[in-house]
């Protein structure tokens, strides 16, 4: 799917900031409506109108953005690398990409939509549902495309972000807004030999549309969450198809059957039906934790189980099944990946990698396999968050070395040291629905950047005493967590061995936990 630019918005410039034309007539046009309807509606105090800076263009970025203006902020620019809004949604392209939460959540509550094709929507649907919103609520004006940010600088003297875009240009603002989330720095194996492959190679967030897979002899490096769902459909594509496993997932069936005519036209006419599945879905999600009951894990695994039986090949089945406990690592779901190993043309591999050649992947034990277009399943470095680019803070700390042991904030949002940056799906936030809990991010933000500007600050940092607490605190309830302990490596794990990604608790109790807005959690200074 080709993002259209906006009629006269100039999709590399948008409208970076307040006094900064966006282009052509219509862009004008939008801006000078936008300046009316903030004259109208704006509940900002006389206090200031702060330069904000967002950085990323998928849902967390688009949330922010609304709500800003919502607020009556309309000083702000999106900063997006790609050509698009969408985020990941609009990176990964790979065929079956869908999402693992249900549509009917998985959206924004301000903006339900009513006809999801199916409960579990593919990624065209959410990308096509984000550029509506985006469209919608008026964000593309604000959006600067292509030119992502490649490193932010605090000022300590002038009280102002400096950040440096992939173009070189500096932009300034007062506020910065993270919101490139986790997935945002992919994997690349180190693989002997791996840059010496001659045939077709990319990673599955890259895919090549342009290249076609059929009648090739592809290998697929990597058995989890992107690797599950573009396998099945390879394997109808390509003339034979190597998996090479290093660990094997728990794969859960889901109940995914496409909504009928009726059931969509349902959904459409009642207003609450689609509220009404949402809600349901939230309160499944949180009453059955597999995470915190063991009794409800060891039904996961069961269920797990009795789906590898769909396997004939008995040696196959026996390496597909998890050597961890559910919730180790990221639970996957799928219908068709166990089912995609009876195929004739499906190879599932489980030797280590040795080497790769130029046109073959050679394995431990000595065989080599010709291959055609390599297909690196390998993920993202979801650690990371945003050390993925360069920041400085206060008195030059640099952020790299503020987390030399692993991402840490404060519930999520700031991290001690870097004043007035706030990050949606920061460390320790990922829980059910990511959209939900960004949105719930965002509301807290905004009554921070409401009470910089009634008191005339110029800038606030979370003290560095309160957030070690409150990561202290994090840790012992994660080692509560038994599947996080049982020895399972990378994706939530820092390399010193903290868990950097997960809340530890259910969503509402994140909810909860920001409600609770204290000003005195934070140092400030004034303008």
């Amino acid at each position: 799917m080709v993002h259209e630019a906006t009629p006269g918005v100039n999709p590399r410039v948008g409208a970076p900031l307040r006094g900064i034309d966006s282009g052509g007539p219509t862009g004008l046009q939008k801006r000078v409506e936008q300046e009316e309807s903030r004259k109208m509606t704006s509940n900002k105090k006389e206090g200031g109108d702060p330069r904000i800076a967002i950085m990323g263009a998928g849902p967390g970025g688009l949330c922010m953005g609304i709500k800003l203006r919502e607020a009556g902020f309309e000083n702000f620019v999106i900063l997006e690398r790609s050509p698009q809004v969408g985020g990941t949604w609009n990176f990964n392209r790979y065929p079956g990409c869908a999402c693992d939460i249900p549509s009917h959540l998985y959206s924004f509550s301000f903006e339900i939509k009513p006809d999801w094709k199916r409960p579990y929507a593919t990624q065209p649907e959410i990308l096509e549902y984000l550029e509506g919103v985006a469209d919608k609520y008026g964000m593309l004006p604000f959006c600067r495309f292509d030119d992502g940010v490649a490193s932010a600088a605090w000022s300590d003297e002038r009280a102002k972000w400096i950040l440096r875009l992939d173009s070189g240009e500096k932009v300034e603002a007062d506020i910065v807004v993270s919101a490139i989330g986790m997935f945002n720095s992919i994997v690349i194996p180190e693989i002997e030999g791996l840059e010496t492959f001659e045939g077709t190679l990319f990673h599955s967030s890259r895919w090549d549309q342009e290249h076609s897979l059929e009648g090739e002899r592809v290998g697929v490096i990597g058995a989890a969450g992107s690797a599950i769902q573009l396998i099945p459909e390879v394997a109808k594509m390509a003339g034979q198809v190597h998996v090479f496993q290093r660990s094997a997932n728990w794969v859960l069936p889901k109940e995914d059957t496409p909504y009928t005519e009726e059931e969509l036209e349902h959904f459409r006419k009642d207003p609450n039906a689609a509220q009404e599945v949402r809600d349901g879905i939230f309160e499944g999600i949180e009453s059955g934790q597999a995470f915190y009951d063991g009794a409800v894990r060891e039904d996961m695994e069961a269920t797990v189980r009795e789906a590898i039986e769909v396997v004939e090949n008995p040696e196959v089945r026996e390496k597909l099944v998890p050597t961890h406990m559910w919730g180790c690592k990221r639970p996957l779901f799928s219908n068709d990946y166990y089912v995609a190993y009876n195929r004739p043309n499906l190879e599932l591999v489980t030797e280590g990698i040795e080497r790769i050649t130029a046109d073959s992947v050679v394995t431990d034990d000595g065989q080599e396999r010709k291959i055609d277009t390599l297909v690196l399943a390998t993920g993202f470095s979801s650690i990371e968050f945003l050390t993925a680019i360069d920041v400085i803070g206060r008195n030059g700390l640099d952020l790299e070395d503020a987390w030399k042991d692993g991402a840490q904030a404060y519930m999520g949002m700031t991290t001690a040291g870097f004043p007035n940056l706030f990050m949606l799906y920061g460390p320790n936030t990922n829980q059910g629905s990511l959209i939900t809990m960004i949105e719930w991010q965002v509301d807290h933000i905004i009554k921070h950047l409401e009470r910089m500007v009634d008191e005339n600050l110029a800038w606030i940092d979370v003290k560095g005493d309160l957030q070690a607490e409150y990561n202290v605190q994090m840790q012992k309830d994660i080692e509560a967590v038994e599947p996080w302990m049982d020895g399972c490596t990378g994706y939530y794990r820092a390399a010193s061995g903290r868990v950097v990604t997960q809340w530890p608790k259910n969503m509402t109790a994140f909810k909860q936990m920001i409600a609770e807005f204290n000003p005195e959690a934070y140092e400030t200074g004034s303008i």
